[in-house]
């Protein structure tokens, strides 16, 4: 079993920027994959970023290339996700999520994770 709580979700004005943490616990956290997924209203949950297990790889989705960065820190568990450049269509609730089948490669498919976090929510403003 992995618990993953999520954080730092909020009300931003557009091109501001906010940061996204989810604290893991259960499993050694180094030994699998995370991901961050969003989901807009009357929309499917859609990826946004992956990295593997020890940071080497990560991937992004088009729409977010250039202004958020994933990382994560296998020393405190958690996992981030710096958001730039923030636009209203940025405006989601954001999961975080574990690959625990998965350690050097990124996972960028909902059917790859097996636990996800309660979510956070990020509202932009116009």
């Amino acid at each position: 079993q992995v618990q993953l709580v999520e954080s730092g979700g909020g009300l931003v004005q557009a091109g501001g920027s906010l940061r996204l943490s989810c604290a893991a616990s259960g499993r050694t956290f180094s030994n699998y994959a995370m991901g961050w997924f969003r989901q807009a209203p009357g929309k499917e949950r859609e990826f946004v970023a992956a990295i593997s297990s020890y940071g080497g790889r990560t991937d992004y989705a088009d729409s977010v290339k250039g202004r958020f960065t994933i990382s994560r820190d296998n020393a405190k568990n958690t996992v981030f996700l710096q958001m730039n450049s923030l636009k209203p269509e940025d405006t989601a609730v954001y999961y975080c999520a574990a690959a625990v089948r998965y350690t050097m490669v990124v996972v960028t498919t909902t059917q790859g994770y097996n636990y996800w976090g309660q979510g956070t929510q990020v509202t932009v403003s116009s």
